[in-house]
Formats: C-alpha cells, structure tokens, sequence
C-alpha cells in the first residue's frame, strides 16, 4: 500500500525510484517480461537504490540500462516522495519526471522488458499494470 506520509511502525528496507518519462502528453511504460516478479505487467523504468547510490544516480542508471539512454540529471524533476508497505517488506519510493521534447530514442533490453508504449495517463489506468502503479499515475497526473 502507497502512503504519502509515513506510517507507523515504517521499517524501510530499500529505496527505490523511478521515473515518468514523458513526450507529447504521454509517458513510457514498460512491459515486463513474464519470467520477471510481476511478469507481464506495465511499469514505468524504475528500481532500488543500490549502496552508495544517490536517489538521482539511481534513476539515472535505470533509464541507461532499461532505455538505453543517458538523462541529464538536471532535468529530472522529483514529483513525489512515497512510502509503501507490503506484508514482506517496507521500502521509500520516489517518484521523477522527465520531459522530452523531441522524442529520445528508446533501445530496451529484452530480457527484462518485452515492449514499450506512449500512452497517456486515462490510457494507462487501463492496461495490466504492475502493483500500485495505478496510485502513482492518479497521484501524478489527477
């Protein structure tokens, strides 16, 4: 579950991040491989903080390695900063954007990721997301 403050007896385990990336009043989603946790789902490029990562190196690095670009860190915008607790684990989830104005080229890896589509946030309510990204598009884009 998706907390904007933090609740009681919060225990963080990890960090994680991810981004929003946007064009044209769409955003990428990413479709998960079905091998992967979560497999077949939707999400936007995102993943822990790994040690002696800053919030911003992480997302950064996760763009680079599920889209195949380098972001200019100057232009990530944090939108929100979350808390999720799941019944195995705590993490802090922040939430970036990341305006375009010419579409970047986007290059995925396949073992991780099947496809990748611009929608817009309505469109993207639609589809087999990945868990809690539903309250993450409301809480961006409504």
């Amino acid at each position: 579950m998706l907390y904007l403050k933090k609740p009681e007896n919060f225990s963080p385990k990890f960090d994680v991040v991810s981004c929003f990336v946007e064009h044209g009043g769409r955003f990428l989603l990413l479709h998960r491989q079905d091998h992967k946790p979560q497999g077949n789902t939707w999400g936007v490029p995102g993943g822990k903080v790994e040690k002696g990562e800053t919030n911003i190196e992480a997302i950064i690095r996760e763009i680079r390695e599920e889209l195949g670009f380098h972001a200019d860190p100057k232009k990530m915008k944090l939108i929100k900063t979350t808390f999720v607790k799941y019944a195995e684990y705590d993490f802090v989830y922040e939430i970036y954007r990341l305006q375009f104005e010419t579409k970047p080229q986007i290059s995925i890896d396949i073992k991780d990721h099947k496809d990748f589509v611009w929608v817009r946030p309505a469109e993207a309510l639609k589809m087999n997301l990945i868990q809690d990204e539903d309250e993450c598009i409301k809480l961006c884009y409504f």
